[in-house]
């Protein structure tokens, strides 16, 4: 039932109207709602050096701010500490309570903390709802923890889950008195951001996040199966942007798609969205500490790592999805996994350092996904299968057997064809004159047999495992 008085929504990772539980509550529950973003100066130190994501957010929040004047309102825009600019807002407003989304980050669960301490200390009411995620984190527990700690068994429990109804976009919004229809400009990029965005970055927002959702699932859904690994065929639906800045809602994603008789390995990928922040939620650290220490040394060597985010390895997949990252703010997952193993088991450099400059570039830079799927492949993570690596060789042969994938991104072997692109080395000596390419920068065959040969050392030395390492909740 309506009250008088006011709500302030506070936006955050859940930047669109349709299935906004929190938005639509408060425009249930008060008279008046204050929609509110606050560009938080804790987030914006982090990431300066992340133009993609930034770009990406202001173009959201430009497209959230038309469509809640379409239907009565605006999006009222602040800067500074998130807290106290929400309290302030709230107080100007006249507002009994404050509604946002609930997260998972390190970040968020502080921010979260401190709400409730100062809502509770002015008297206002506190409330946190779901929409981050398909299945709310923490709500599916395995008999023996607070979380699961392996994805196959939760997908299963995910899969059979009990998912909430989607809430429709409200039809009108009232702002309180006090707050006109007059824009709150926003920050130019350069103020916010070091470096230009990448030159192909894709449209911010719901408008054109629930356009690429519509014209992908049409087109292509049906053949994701086939085609999501097949990195020159651009199969994938591109849509986790849109999932990270929240202009999409994952369970109205789900929902649709669920229905479609061909949809199941894309829900796996919504799943593993969701795995990863229910492991977030419970162990805070996770983008800096290893969820499963391993005790492995890493190389401090900085130029490889210089050479690897330039994309002049000398190993032609590795190199495309490197420069494909500079040139798109995104990479293919494929290339994703190619490139983190060749840093870490190749050239065993720390994972921590690949996935900073993941999210310096990752127009989707969500810190749960990119810690995990970096632990993943590490071998610090989630993974049952530590002494997993990949030759960058072979996935190229396999996943861009034409070579159209390496050509697009690595000009310099643009004259190649077929497979021959992904073993420049072999050319003859005349040929490899003309081709301005760099040699490898290391031998993959003895980067892998000392792999193996380190994981063989470590079991030796590990001493006998009493039970399962269990991280705590640093939160």
């Amino acid at each position: 039932m309506t009250q008088p008085g006011s709500v302030v929504v506070l936006f955050n990772r859940d930047l669109r109207l349709h299935d906004h539980p929190a938005l639509a509550e408060a425009i249930h529950a008060a008279a008046a709602v204050l929609p509110l973003f606050v560009l938080d100066d804790e987030i914006l130190a982090t990431v300066k050096r992340a133009p993609n994501r930034i770009a990406f957010l202001l173009r959201s929040l430009a497209d959230l701010d038309a469509s809640l004047r379409a239907i009565g309102g605006r999006l009222v825009v602040r800067r500074g500490d998130v807290v106290a600019e929400a309290i302030q807002a709230a107080r100007v407003a006249r507002a009994r309570a404050i509604f946002a989304s609930a997260d998972v980050s390190a970040c968020a669960q502080r921010r979260e903390q401190r709400l409730e301490s100062a809502c509770g200390a002015s008297g206002i009411q506190w409330r946190r709802f779901p929409g981050v995620t398909v299945v709310p984190p923490g709500e599916l527990r395995p008999q023996d923890g607070d979380h699961f700690r392996v994805f196959t068994p939760y997908w299963r429990r995910w899969s059979a889950a009990s998912l909430r109804s989607v809430v429709p976009a409200p039809r009108r919004i009232v702002l309180p008195s006090g707050f006109g229809r007059r824009a709150d400009p926003l920050p130019h990029l350069d103020a916010l951001a070091h470096g230009m965005p990448s030159p192909d970055l894709p449209q911010g927002g719901e408008t054109a996040g629930r356009a690429r959702l519509a014209s992908w699932s049409r087109g292509r859904l049906a053949r994701y199966a086939e085609l999501h690994d097949a990195v020159a065929a651009d199969g994938t639906s591109r849509l986790s942007p849109y999932l990270h800045f929240g202009c999409l809602s994952p369970l109205e994603i789900t929902l649709r798609l669920g229905r479609h008789p061909l949809a199941e390995p894309f829900l796996r990928q919504l799943c593993w969205r969701d795995f990863f922040a229910q492991v977030m939620h419970a162990f805070p650290a996770y983008s800096q500490e290893d969820y499963r220490p391993g005790g492995r040394g890493w190389r401090d060597d900085g130029e490889a790592l210089e050479r690897w985010k330039a994309g002049r390895t000398g190993y032609p997949l590795v190199d495309a999805g490197m420069r494909q990252l500079r040139r798109e703010g995104w990479m293919h997952n494929r290339a994703r996994l190619v490139t983190a193993s060749f840093l870490v088991k190749d050239l065993r450099v720390d994972w921590r350092l690949g996935a900073a400059h993941f999210l310096d570039w990752l127009v989707d830079g969500d810190v749960a996904s990119n810690s995990g799927n970096w632990q993943w492949v590490a071998g610090t993570g989630n993974d049952p299968r530590p002494g997993r690596m990949f030759n960058p060789t072979r996935q190229g042969e396999r996943f861009d057997p034409g070579g159209d994938y390496v050509r697009r991104y690595v000009p310099e072997l643009a004259a190649l064809a077929g497979r021959r692109v992904h073993q420049p080395w072999l050319l003859e000596r005349a040929e490899r004159r003309r081709v301005d390419y760099s040699p490898p920068i290391v031998d993959h065959a003895q980067a892998a047999l000392a792999f193996r040969d380190e994981r063989s050392r470590q079991r030796r030395e590990a001493p006998p495992a009493t039970a399962k390492p269990v991280p705590s909740n640093r939160g």
